[in-house]
């Protein structure tokens, strides 16, 4: 499947940003601006470069700063969130908007910077929907900035990814992006729920893969933490 065939994507911005305060008491997230580009703009920079016009975007946490933010950009349906769905709950409840079949997700509140291949680009073109109903890219831990968690994944020669479980690390991290399939919801529970529900069962089925970002990523988790990444982008 080539890249041009994902003409769908939706960008998660609808949390609450709670390690970011006191900056997300006044400003969502998404609307953090680092080194003079919001991270909503970046995310939606890389859907663009995708080839993606139609964009879903969901809100929450100050929806009006969004919603004011994105007015007239005709690519983008707004998916508002009066209560806060979490990641499956908000993919699920914006469905009628994503097409019939394959969609990218990428969170607002990372910074990646690409490889050779875009990321986004890298995904469609490992992406096979006869055979897959989630694919995640992953981050290595040891080259990840600003994460200090423990990891979520290994990663096997097939592609296919093993929960860390009761092991004490991981070597690599789910990223915040991703491509899933409309069946993955089927039979999805109700209202608020993780897309983690769906990843486990995805694997049950053998159905969830995974790929290995190549470019740089940046997990900008607190206001401490913006100087740091800020110049880092800076210095490319």
């Amino acid at each position: 499947m080539s890249h041009a065939s994902i003409t769908h994507a939706m960008v998660l911005a609808a949390g609450l940003g709670l390690r970011m305060r006191p900056i997300t008491l006044t400003t969502p997230k998404p609307l953090v601006s680092v080194a003079g580009r919001t991270m909503l703009d970046r995310a939606l920079d890389h859907v663009a470069r995708a080839g993606v016009d139609n964009i879903v975007v969901n809100t929450h946490w100050l929806a009006d700063r969004v919603t004011e933010h994105l007015a007239g950009r005709d690519e983008i349906t707004l998916s508002p969130e009066p209560e806060l769905l979490e990641t499956g709950g908000g993919v699920a409840k914006a469905l009628p908007h994503l097409g019939h079949t394959s969609f990218f997700v990428v969170n607002s509140d990372i910074i990646w910077t690409d490889g050779k291949v875009p990321a986004l680009a890298r995904l469609a073109r490992l992406w096979d929907p006869a055979r897959m109903d989630a694919l995640l890219l992953l981050q290595r831990v040891d080259e990840a900035v600003g994460y200090d968690g423990k990891g979520d994944f290994t990663l096997d020669a097939a592609d296919v990814p093993h929960r860390r479980g009761e092991a004490p690390s991981a070597p690599y991290l789910f990223s915040g992006v991703q491509v899933l399939h409309h069946r993955l919801f089927e039979g999805a529970p109700e209202g608020k729920f993780s897309l983690n529900v769906l990843y486990d069962r995805a694997a049950a089925s053998r159905r969830l893969f995974a790929l290995v970002h190549d470019g740089k990523w940046y997990h900008v988790g607190t206001p401490e933490a913006l100087p740091e990444v800020e110049r880092m982008l800076r210095e490319g």
